[in-house]
């Protein structure tokens, strides 16, 4: 292939107009709120995994660490080194543990792992006397399972577990921390059992003379609601971003608005008309003719779909903002594009742009919306977010 064409694809390769805006501005408001609102009383650990929560999780932790975070949470081993390689020097806590063969890149960028396993020890160990680590130089965090049975010590096995710990040459326990079910929500007599086990498991590690330097239980709805569940570190992720789920009650069923923080949406969506055309009544739109006009229509096509992460659960249904108005989907969104109607809004031509998430005007399109029609949680549809959507940073 002749080196122009190499150059004429990689000259064009994000001219698709459907891109992310982020708006590192508005991240740094929220790490901010968050961190005044739990100061003096804990440290925040951003909670940058999975790529930012679909923000970009390398420009996302440069953002952070300008505003001083000093922690910063990801999955996997490969997130903490893609962090490392992109010059972030503040802690990395890798909150899933490490896989096997992963423990030497462990040590050797300096990254913080979960353990739970006699196992884990036994590598860190090897690694590091490898690595020539010194005593003590290698800190952990030991996560507790205290009731989502998904990862962590068996709390049954404490008492061996600390004899582990204390036997190690170069792993040293730094932190002891758990993770809540359902802190979102306000009467679940689960998050009371949970707290209960993480704070007994806590004492159970003193009376073998183990006290580490950090304990850590609050997700995001815990950070705002739950002030007793802090203890001197807090895990923020998606409120980082400017959302957190509804605060509910087991008793009453229905959100709670009374407990939020000034948060700002750090992300907004957008795309542009690419094609327009007038149909007559009774056309059908669309795969399967999900949507029949009823009288004549004036239909934009836009160059987003479910390959890009726009759900199809916005089917005939779900809406997008053109020129400071809503404009319904019209049929079903196919891979790569999306008809929307627009007989009711004036002047719209091929180039307008398109919000599909986020504000126009005085209309609004939150990752919510796009939540319910999908039957999800905002983790999913953010995190869903293509690679092949690119992500803008903005001011």
């Amino acid at each position: 292939m002749p080196v122009l064409s190499l150059i004429s694809v990689e000259a064009t390769k994000y001219t698709r107009p459907n891109w992310t805006e982020i708006s590192l501005t508005a991240l740094q408001h929220n790490f901010r709120t968050i961190t005044d609102f739990v100061a003096p009383n804990a440290t925040v650990c951003a909670v940058v995994k999975c790529d930012g929560y679909g923000h970009g999780a390398v420009e996302c932790a440069r953002a952070l660490e300008q505003e001083s975070a000093t922690w910063f949470g990801v999955t996997s081993t490969d997130e903490g080194i893609r962090l490392r390689d992109a010059g972030i020097t503040g802690r990395i806590l890798v909150m899933t543990g490490f896989w096997r063969g992963e423990e030497e890149a462990i040590v050797h960028y300096d990254l913080t792992p979960a353990i739970w396993e006699r196992a884990h020890v036994e590598a860190l160990e090897n690694a590091a006397a490898k690595l020539g680590k010194a005593p003590c130089d290698l800190p952990v965090h030991l996560k507790i399972d205290t009731g989502m049975a998904r990862l962590g010590l068996p709390i049954a096995e404490l008492d061996d577990f600390a004899d582990v710990l204390r036997s190690a040459e170069h792993v040293v326990l730094e932190g002891v921390f758990s993770h809540f079910a359902s802190s979102e929500v306000l009467d679940s007599p689960g998050v009371d059992r949970q707290l209960a086990k993480f704070e007994s498991s806590v004492a159970a590690l003193a009376t073998h003379g183990l006290t580490p330097v950090y304990q850590h239980m609050s997700n995001s709805a815990a950070v705002i609601a739950r002030p007793n569940t802090w203890k001197n570190m807090v895990r923020p992720g998606l409120a980082l971003f400017g959302h957190c789920l509804p605060f509910t009650s087991v008793v009453s069923g229905t959100p709670d608005a009374s407990l939020e923080l000034p948060l700002q949406p750090v992300l907004s969506w957008k795309t542009r008309v690419i094609a327009m055309r007038d149909v007559a009544a009774g056309q059908a739109v669309g795969y399967n003719g999900a949507h029949v006009t009823h009288s004549p229509t004036r239909l934009a096509v836009i160059p987003v779909g479910y390959g890009d992460g726009f759900t199809r659960q916005l089917s005939c249904s779900g809406r997008v903002i053109v020129r400071g108005s809503y404009a319904g989907i019209a049929g079903n969104v196919s891979m790569d594009l999306t008809t929307i109607d627009v007989t009711a809004i004036p002047g719209v031509s091929i180039g307008d742009e398109v919000t599909l998430m986020g504000s126009s005007g005085d209309c609004s399109i939150s990752v919510w919306e796009h939540a319910s029609y999908a039957m999800t949680v905002p983790y999913e549809i953010l995190c869903g977010l293509s690679p092949r959507v690119p992500r803008k940073y903005v001011e």
